[in-house]
């Protein structure tokens, strides 16, 4: 089993129900923050100190307080994360429910298990760890068929970058120019025209504005 846990989650009931289901699990050392850059210092630490980290269990948003802080969203942190320590094993344990945008946490960020936060999510949550921990993989039941159902599921990553950047408002010219130092092959004006036109048809959007709120919606962006 895991030996080593650390949770990254700012509401303290829920953060007593996860630690509970380790505590459960049997011995494993587990270490709390409801900060992300916490976090991420926690990993640096634990490579430091030749002691690093084998699973994290965080959720995906944070609200604010009087602290300053880097690091946002449970996405940025798994990002992060994942460049400090690509091998770590990552869960993402929230209320989200949007199959789109749960397909986006495994396809651009490489978690290796959601868990939604729910009546039976502390059940669900043992169950993830267990099976993490066996095939590095697992998702709900219901999140994986909804996952073979949805055609919408085809999207790419660069679809996913390319709305993102017209969600805040980049022309295609600045858009074009990120596309080329990321090294996307298809980065040129005329790529990214014929792709925005494409999502317009896929998702039966009037104008690039009904494309943003449609996906958003869907929770791809």
């Amino acid at each position: 089993m895991f030996k080593k846990v650390l949770v990254v989650e700012d509401i303290d009931s829920i953060n007593l129900g996860v630690v509970s289901v380790l505590e459960k699990m049997g011995e494993v050392d587990i270490h709390c923050t409801k900060y992300c850059d916490e976090a991420i210092l926690k990993i640096k630490r634990g490579k430091i100190d030749a002691s690093p980290f084998d699973l994290l269990i965080t959720d995906l948003s944070f609200k604010e307080d009087h602290r300053a802080v880097t690091i946002k969203s449970g996405e940025e942190l798994i990002e992060a994360i994942k460049k400090e320590q690509p091998d770590i094993k990552v869960i993402a344990y929230s209320v989200e429910d949007r199959p789109l945008k749960i397909k986006t946490l495994f396809d651009k960020f490489h978690i290796n298990g959601y868990v939604p936060k729910d009546r039976n999510s502390i059940v669900e949550l043992k169950k993830a760890i267990e099976e993490i921990y066996k095939t590095s993989r697992y998702v709900p039941e219901y999140i994986a068929n909804a996952l073979k159902e949805n055609p919408v599921f085809e999207i790419e990553t660069y679809d996913t970058d390319l709305l993102n950047h017209l969600s805040r408002g980049l022309s295609q010219e600045e858009i074009s120019i990120d596309f080329k130092k990321r090294g996307y092959s298809s980065s040129s004006v005329s790529s990214i025209e014929k792709r925005i036109n494409r999502l317009k048809v896929y998702f039966n959007a009037k104008n690039i504005a009904h494309l943003i709120t449609i996906t958003k919606d869907l929770g791809l962006i």
